[in-house]
């Protein structure tokens, strides 16, 4: 018998093997499982429909359905609605923002604490990816990774309460200042914009690092032997060689930086003061009381939404149109 038909008759190619079919081998010779690989691999298209059910029922399910009922929930002049009170639909908790300066303070101090902290973050995480990247051996990179990642392991309050003790008035940061005999007494660093800051960058420079290594990583290191050939030094190689190149991965990364910064709320609440309240605490508060006051938290936090995601496109529109004038 030929080896063609021999393998029409034994699919799992299995069969010519000491102690006959393994486990996996019986499955694949089973007659469901060959008609339901069969349906599934008929076309490309039924395989693509099959492939993308997953992902787009969760996106519709997890993320896109909570926002489309926070929407609606937003437009209603009550929620959850008492029985037997006929619910309205209502545009009063948007105007509600517009018409009251109060709630303007926190909304634009959470867009310039974002925007001042995802630049801080930029700054801070771009030479340590640099250093992965270019100057840790590829055997090493995988650990020295895994290294960065460790404190990412457990959760936000844990590592917000770390902050707490590390820049409180017996935290490790003023120990050893007056261990140097730098000061005196304590500096109060906490309860600041300063110690939320520092709670904010340390929470988020994972979502900063991954593209930018991603980024630097593919980078071919001849771009910057042929640049130094040609004369050019350390700071214009980077400049002209390096940074457009990675592009790509500073708008990724900010973006991610951005949208989670304008989103947090137990940290601004346990590392910041009165001066620093940010918007998700004013969005909090409507949610902490009656139900009547739930459709206005759902109409502040679509404000803020759209508000990030108008900036993040406009700021990703711009980074797409260097990354134009650098390769044209």
């Amino acid at each position: 018998m030929s080896s063609d038909a021999s393998a029409r008759k034994d699919p799992s190619g299995l069969a010519g093997q000491p102690g006959g079919l393994t486990a996996w081998g019986r499955l694949v010779a089973w007659g469901p499982y060959r008609a339901l690989a069969d349906f599934t691999t008929a076309s490309p298209r039924r395989q693509f429909v099959i492939l993308a059910a997953f992902p787009i029922l969760w996106v519709l399910t997890q993320h896109l359905g909570p926002m489309l009922q926070m929407l609606r929930v937003s437009l209603t002049d009550a929620y959850p609605v008492a029985q037997g009170v006929e619910q309205s639909f209502t545009l009063d908790n948007y105007l509600r923002f517009f018409g009251d300066r109060i709630f303007w303070m926190p909304f634009f101090r959470t867009l310039a604490f974002a925007g001042v902290f995802t630049f801080c973050t930029l700054i801070l995480t771009y030479p340590v990816a640099y250093f992965l990247a270019r100057h840790v051996s590829r055997r090493n990179q995988m650990l020295m990774l895994l290294l960065l990642l460790v404190p990412f392991w457990v959760g936000e309050i844990v590592r917000t309460y770390a902050i707490m003790i590390l820049l409180g008035n017996t935290g490790a940061v003023n120990l050893v200042l007056k261990w140097l005999g730098l000061i005196d007494r304590p500096i109060p660093f906490m309860y600041t914009s300063f110690s939320m800051g520092v709670g904010i960058v340390y929470l988020t420079a994972l979502y900063m690092l991954l593209p930018l290594y991603s980024a630097l990583e593919k980078l071919p290191k001849s771009y910057n032997e042929a640049a130094a050939d040609l004369g050019a030094g350390a700071w214009t190689r980077f400049r002209r060689v390096t940074l457009p190149l990675t592009l790509e991965g500073i708008s990724s990364g900010c973006t991610l930086v951005f949208l989670i910064s304008t989103g947090f709320y137990a940290t601004p609440v346990l590392l910041g003061g009165p001066s620093t309240t940010v918007f998700a605490e004013t969005i909090a508060g409507f949610f902490h009381v009656a139900g009547d006051e739930w459709p206005t938290g759902a109409a502040f936090a679509t404000i803020m939404f759209l508000a990030a995601l108008l900036i993040t496109g406009v700021f990703q529109r711009v980074m797409r149109g260097l990354r134009k004038g650098d390769t044209g």
